[in-house]
């Protein structure tokens, strides 16, 4: 085994060997509306569920160059964001969107997807996602050291959006969903060689 401390790494090689070990990671497809109506779409994978009830998630925004990325400053401003899912058929217009922007770019219009209107939240969703949640902001927590600063948003879900042919009584039917999950460097995974475990009963 190779040990290595955290307090001797470089933050980038930590880092690398993070996104190489906690894999694979879902993305957050999230789209974002400023006060001044420009919207944004840009993709996360450091990303789970964080609450049961209410329903909540997070994903994690780090720092580019010591810069608040526009998905955080749009939060900031008006509390809400669209959490849409990443299927195998949208991934390269999703890593389209990755992309380093200036503010007043259309992440939709660049990748070819469709802002659809939301139900509940201002920010539209992706059309072409086979699901969409849609949040309203509970807490920006800050950690980390400058310049790589890292704002975890932690958003209740106030509307789900699920493709009809996906849904089966009130569950996600995962083989239809095609979902990707985020490897290290340029690399993905697809979730469809799934396997079951019975969880013990004690």
């Amino acid at each position: 085994m190779i040990e290595l401390s955290a307090a001797e790494l470089a933050a980038r090689d930590a880092y690398k060997l993070m996104i190489g070990i906690i894999v694979p990671r879902a993305i957050a497809f999230v789209s974002t509306i400023s006060a001044a109506g420009q919207v944004n779409l840009a993709p996360f994978s450091f990303f789970t569920g964080v609450g049961q009830d209410p329903p909540m998630l997070c994903f994690s925004i780090i720092a580019r160059k010591g810069q608040p990325k526009d998905t955080l400053r749009n939060i900031e401003q008006t509390r809400e964001f669209v959490v849409c899912s990443v299927s195998e058929e949208i991934a390269s217009q999703m890593n389209l969107t990755s992309g380093d922007y200036p503010p007043d770019n259309d992440e939709f219009a660049i990748a070819g997807l469709t802002a659809a209107p939301s139900v509940v939240v201002r920010p539209p969703r992706v059309a072409e996602s086979l699901t969409a949640m849609e949040c309203k902001l509970h807490q920006i927590v800050t950690v980390g050291n400058a310049p790589s600063i890292a704002s975890i948003v932690i958003g209740e879900i106030v509307h789900f959006r699920i493709a009809e042919q996906l849904y089966q009584a009130g569950r996600v039917d995962q083989q239809a969903l095609h979902a990707i999950g985020r490897m290290a460097g340029d690399g993905y995974s697809r979730t469809n060689d799934q396997f079951e475990l019975k969880r013990p009963v004690v």
